[in-house]
C-alpha cells in the first residue's frame, strides 16, 4: 500500500500537493497526518469531496505501507503517526519539498526539492515537464497553492518559477476569483476583537539593530485561521517581523513572519520544534507554560541574529566568582550549584562590615582540579593553592580575534573581562562556540537576566489609577521610597499584591518593596529619615519596617532563589528585578511598580500578567513552581476562592503532579501551617476546603 500525506495541520499548498502527487503516483491512497485549517476544510467539502477519497488515518494499518510520499515537509516530527512507517521493512519513500534543508530531515530513496515559493509551484513543473492533463478545478486548486504560500506573489520567497507556473496555470483555467475567496485577509468582528487584544501585549526586542516584534495571548478555545489576524496586524502597523505566541485551549502556537532577509522565521521556528521558510513558519510547543516560551523564543531570537563580535555584547555581565580564602570544597560546591567548570577567584572581601566588593581576579580554578584535590582528602586546603595565576584578561572593547587568541590558541578556558580594574563579566568556550557556529543546542547562561534583552516596551504609566485608588500619605510615602532609593543609585519598585490590587483598584496596605542593591542598608536609611523601627533578616537580605505611624513596609533585595532539592527552603543570591518577579508565586503577582523619580508610577509587566488579570486567571510562571514550594499550592487555592479567579487548566495538572510526587512530607516547614491558618481565616473558608479536597489535599 502507498500513501499520499503532508505536514501537520495541512493547509492549501499541502492540500494541492497531495492532489498533484496522486497523478505522478495513482495507486497510492490520500490521507492527511494531522489536521486541517478551517478554510481548507471548507474548500474540501465543497469542491474535493466528491472527486478524491481522503482515508482515515484511523483506516490504515501503518504497518502495512510499503511506499510514502510525503510532500511540502521533510521533517519526520511533522508528518505526526505516518512517521511510524520510515521503520517498515523495504519502505520507498519520496519526497517533494520547497523548504531549506535541516539537521532533521528525512533521506528519500526519491527526492524533488526546489528552494522555490511553492511546493505546488514544484509540483506544476513536474506534471507540465511530463505533459499531465489537469482540469479547470485542479488548476484552481494548484493556484491556491501557490499564492496562500507566496503572499498572491509578494512574499521575499516568491521565486520566477512561481510567476511562471501561475501563468501557465491561469492558461489552464484556475479561476481567481475562487483563489481570491479563499486567500483573503477580511477579517470578520471576532477576529478584529481578537486583533486588539493581541496588540496590547505587544513588545519589540532590539537585537542586534534589529526591532523584533512578539505578542502574546491566550485564548479558552482554538481560533481557526488565525495567521490571518497576525498578517493583517504586519499589514496594519507596517511591521518587518512579527512573532505570535498564542495560548489556545491549554495548547501553545507559535506564528513566525518575516518581510526581510535579516530575519529567516524559518531557522527560529525550528528551533522552538516546528518548521517553515524563511518569511512564514510555524510550531506547537510543547511542555511550556506561555512565558517559558516567551523566554526560549527570545533566547533563539539572540542565536539567530548574533551580536556584533566584541567583548562587551558577548560575555555573560552574571560574573561568579570565589573567594581565594574559600577551601576547595566550598568552591567545588559552587561551581556545582552553577553547572560551571571554570570560575574566577576575587580578592573580594566584605572585612570591616559594608557590600563586599570585587577587587581583582587573582586566578582562575578548574572544577576537574579541585576534583583531583578532594580526591586526595585536600578538600579543607584553601582554593588559592590549587588556581592557575598564568591568565590574561581583556577590555569590554576586545575584538573576537582577541578572544580567539586566548580561547583557541592559548587554551584559557574562560576570559575575565575588566573595566577600570573591576571584573564586569567572563567570555567562556560557550560563548565563542555562541558566535563562532551559532549552535542551537547551547543555550545563555542566564535567561532571564537583563543583559541577554535589550527590551523597548510599550510601557504603561499608572499614575492617573495610583491618584485614584490611593490616599495621598501612602503616594508621598510611595514617592520618598523613589528619592531614597535614587539617592543609592538604586531602583525601588513596589511588588506583589500591592500592584495586583492598584490594577484591581482595590486598597491594599501591604507594601512590599524590592530594591536592587542592599534591602538592608535601603531599610536602614528609610527609617532614619521617616522615624520607625527595623527587624533585618541578614540571611536573606530583607527587612521588616514600622514607621513611626505604625504603617509597615516590607523590603527585600532583588534576589534568585535556587532549591538544593525539592520542597528546600531557598538559598538566596543577588539578582535583577526581572528574575525576582520571575521567581514570584503565580502572574497576577508577578509585577512591579517603579518608584524612583524619573519613572515614578511605570509599571513593569514582562510576563504578560496583566492579561492574567484580566482574565481572572490563575497561572504560574514555570512548570518547576509546586516542585520548589508546594507551599503555593495552598495559596492558589486560598487566591483562587477569595478573588473568584480560576486556576487555569495547566496550573492544575501541575498540583496533581505535585500531590503524586508527595511532596508534602519532605521537610519540616511551618509554611503549610501558615497557609492553612490563611485559609481558614478567610471569612468563608468553606470554599478554599472543597478545593483542597478536589486535589485529595486532605491526606497530608
Amino acid at each position: 500500500m502507498q500513501v499520499i500525506t503532508t505536514h501537520l495541520n495541512a493547509d492549501f499548498d499541502g492540500l494541492a500537493s497531495m492532489i498533484g502527487a496522486s497523478k505522478l503516483h495513482p495507486e497510492a491512497i490520500l490521507a492527511f497526518s494531522g489536521s486541517q485549517e478551517k478554510k481548507l476544510r471548507e474548500y474540501i467539502a465543497d469542491n474535493l469531496s466528491h472527486q478524491y477519497d481522503f482515508i482515515r488515518l484511523k483506516n490504515i494499518d501503518l504497518a502495512k505501507v510499503t511506499g510514502l510520499i510525503v510532500v511540502d515537509t521533510r521533517v519526520k516530527k511533522r508528518i505526526g503517526p505516518f512517521g511510524k512507517c520510515l521503520d517498515n521493512p523495504g519502505l520507498k519513500l519520496y519526497l517533494y519539498d520547497h523548504h531549506p534543508s535541516t539537521a532533521d530531515d528525512m533521506k528519500g530513496d526519491v527526492e524533488e526539492i526546489q528552494l522555490i515559493g511553492s511546493t505546488t509551484t514544484l509540483m506544476t513543473r513536474l506534471l507540465r515537464d511530463r505533459q499531465f492533463e489537469i482540469s479547470s478545478g485542479e488548476a484552481t486548486l494548484f493556484c491556491l497553492g501557490i499564492y496562500e504560500d507566496t503572499g498572491s506573489l509578494s512574499h521575499l520567497t516568491t521565486k520566477p518559477e512561481d510567476l511562471r507556473q501561475a501563468a501557465w496555470l491561469l492558461e489552464h483555467g484556475a479561476e481567481l476569483d475562487v483563489v481570491s475567496q479563499f486567500i483573503s485577509y477580511e477579517l470578520t468582528g471576532h477576529q478584529v476583537n481578537l486583533l486588539h487584544e493581541l496588540m496590547k501585549s505587544t513588545r519589540l526586542y532590539t537585537i542586534n539593530n534589529i526591532t523584533v516584534v512578539v505578542v502574546t495571548l491566550s485564548l479558552d478555545h482554538y481560533e481557526d485561521d488565525f495567521s490571518l489576524i497576525v498578517r493583517r496586524y504586519m499589514v496594519m502597523e507596517n511591521l518587518d517581523n512579527l512573532f505570535a505566541l498564542v495560548c489556545m485551549a491549554g495548547r501553545i502556537y507559535l506564528i513566525c513572519r518575516s518581510r526581510i532577509s535579516e530575519v529567516n522565521v524559518g531557522n527560529i521556528a525550528r528551533d522552538m520544534g516546528g518548521g517553515g521558510h524563511a518569511t512564514a513558519a510555524s510550531a506547537t510547543v510543547h511542555g511550556m507554560t506561555i512565558i517559558e516560551a516567551q523566554d526560549k523564543l527570545i533566547r533563539t531570537l539572540h542565536r539567530h541574529m548574533r551580536p556584533s563580535a566584541i567583548a562587551g555584547e558577548m560575555m555573560s555581565k552574571t560574573v561568579i566568582t570565589v573567594f581565594q580564602s574559600a577551601t576547595i570544597e566550598e568552591a567545588h560546591t559552587l561551581m556545582t550549584r552553577y553547572a560551571i567548570n571554570s570560575i574566577p577567584v576575587s580578592d573580594q572581601d566584605k572585612s570591616g562590615g559594608g557590600e563586599p566588593h570585587i577587587k581583582t581576579i587573582k586566578g582562575i580554578v578548574r572544577k576537574i582540579d579541585l576534583e583531583r584535590a578532594i580526591r586526595h582528602k585536600l578538600g579543607h586546603l584553601q582554593v588559592s593553592e590549587y588556581m592557575n595565576e598564568d591568565f590574561s584578561v581583556l577590555p569590554k572593547s576586545a575584538a573576537l580575534s582577541d578572544i580567539e587568541e586566548l580561547i583557541i590558541d592559548r587554551r584559557q578556558r574562560l576570559i575575565p573581562i575588566v573595566h577600570e580594574d573591576v571584573i564586569i563579566g567572563v567570555i567562556t568556550r560557550t560563548e565563542l562556540l555562541h558566535m563562532q557556529v551559532n549552535d542551537p543546542s547551547h543555550l545563555p547562561k542566564n535567561l532571564h537576566h537583563e543583559s541577554n534583552l535589550n527590551i523597548i516596551e510599550r510601557v504603561r504609566n499608572l499614575n492617573a489609577l495610583i491618584v485614584e485608588v490611593l490616599d495621598r500619605d501612602l503616594i508621598i510615602l510611595l514617592r520618598k521610597i523613589g528619592e531614597i532609593a535614587e539617592k543609592l543609585n538604586y531602583q525601588a519598585v513596589a511588588v506583589g499584591g500591592f500592584v495586583r490590587d492598584l490594577l484591581l483598584k482595590q486598597e491594599n496596605l501591604d507594601l512590599d518593596i524590592v530594591v536592587d542593591g542592599n534591602g538592608i542598608k535601603f531599610g536602614e536609611l528609610l527609617v532614619a529619615q521617616l522615624g520607625g523601627h527595623l527587624r533585618p533578616h541578614e540571611r536573606f537580605l530583607t527587612a521588616n519596617i514600622t514607621l513611626a505611624d505604625g504603617f509597615k513596609i516590607d523590603v527585600a533585595t532583588a534576589r534568585l532563589e535556587y532549591y538544593e532539592y525539592p520542597a528546600a527552603l531557598p538559598t538566596v543570591e543577588l539578582s535583577s528585578i526581572k528574575l525576582d518577579l520571575y521567581r514570584r508565586d503565580f502572574t497576577i503577582n508577578a509585577m512591579a511598580l517603579q518608584l524612583n523619580p524619573a519613572v515614578f508610577g511605570t509599571l513593569l509587566d514582562f510576563f504578560g500578567c496583566q492579561a492574567d488579570l484580566k482574565d481572572r486567571s490563575i497561572k504560574v510562571l514555570h512548570n518547576l513552581s509546586f516542585v520548589e514550594d508546594p507551599t503555593r499550592i495552598f495559596r492558589a487555592i486560598r487566591f483562587e476562592k477569595r478573588m473568584e479567579f480560576g486556576i487555569s487548566a495547566h496550573t492544575s495538572r501541575l498540583i496533581h503532579s505535585a500531590v503524586k510526587m508527595n511532596l508534602f512530607n519532605k521537610v519540616n516547614d511551618p509554611r503549610y501551617f501558615t497557609e492553612l491558618k490563611l485559609i481558614f481565616s478567610e471569612e468563608n473558608p468553606i470554599p478554599s476546603i472543597m478545593r483542597l479536597a478536589d486535589f485529595n489535599l486532605f491526606q497530608f
